[in-house]
């Protein structure tokens, strides 16, 4: 498997496939009837689903990084904390993104996230700031632009002339996503907000990301790419599986999104 060029890696080009057909789907939907454009973007719709699907597989592949990297080094250095927070902030992220499993399992809410919550749900990031703001629009939506345009393409852009930025940002545990791929992510990201007309049109882009972290993720961590430090497997033989078997993983993951969707039912809220 050649190391430098992402476009030949299965997952990165899988993932890049999905998210280009569900905007794809998204534009083919925005016509007279409201209700397929909920279906995809509504409460427990597809895009959700698939967000939380991506989340969980992320952090278990995060989790495993990180088992690996303390087999080859039992020790508690910067790069496995790195790699145990980030699976469990993902890990939370998932669990967020679909209530915790309230609305499947028809809980209902505590008296405080009945009063503080701006939908009434069991979550921290739709809390109420002031009277029309929340967690979740009034600051995560600010960091998460800030971070991803940082990550995916001033640090990339940066580390083309000065690689010790590449090794830096790898000694603190973290990696970075090939250019090429993070600009076509970012450019679905802002096609999805020029030309989706929905009040929930942002979920488009939270998916792009889901699905962008999750083969970029897999790609550096487990399959090197772009990746300064001992991958996950340690030949190409097992990487070629094992990024094959990925990519058809994630197609299985859009696969239960849909049916998810269909099961659970999207709601125009």
């Amino acid at each position: 498997m050649v190391k430098s060029k992402w476009y030949i890696h299965p997952v990165i080009a899988v993932g890049i496939a999905i998210n280009v057909w569900i905007m794809g789907v998204a534009v083919a939907w925005s016509g007279p009837d409201p209700a397929k454009l909920w279906r995809l973007l509504g409460e427990d719709g597809i895009v959700e689903w698939m967000q939380f699907l991506c989340f969980v597989v992320t952090s278990g592949l995060l989790a495993f990084a990180a088992v690996d990297r303390w087999h080859r080094n039992p020790r508690v250095t910067l790069d496995f904390l790195a790699l145990v927070g980030l699976a469990l902030l993902v890990f939370a992220a998932a669990g967020e993104e679909v209530s915790w499993f309230q609305r499947v399992l028809h809980i209902d809410s505590p008296e405080f996230f009945l009063q503080n919550n701006k939908q009434a749900e069991t979550n921290l990031h739709n809390l109420a700031i002031g009277k029309t703001g929340s967690i979740h629009k009034t600051i995560l939506l600010k960091l998460i632009a800030i971070a991803g345009l940082t990550h995916n393409i001033i640090l990339p852009l940066l580390a083309k002339t000065r690689p010790g930025i590449r090794a830096w940002v790898e000694k603190m545990g973290l990696y970075l996503p090939p250019l090429s791929a993070s600009v076509i992510y970012i450019a679905l990201v802002a096609v999805s907000h020029a030309v989706i007309d929905h009040p929930r049109k942002g979920e488009l882009g939270e998916m792009f990301g889901a699905v962008h972290y999750l083969s970029t993720v897999f790609a550096a961590y487990f399959g090197g790419i772009g990746y300064g430090k001992p991958p996950v497997f340690d030949n190409d033989s097992d990487r070629c599986r094992a990024s094959w078997m990925m990519a058809m993983g994630l197609v299985f993951l859009l696969l239960n999104a849909w049916l998810l969707a269909a099961g659970v039912g999207a709601t125009g809220e």
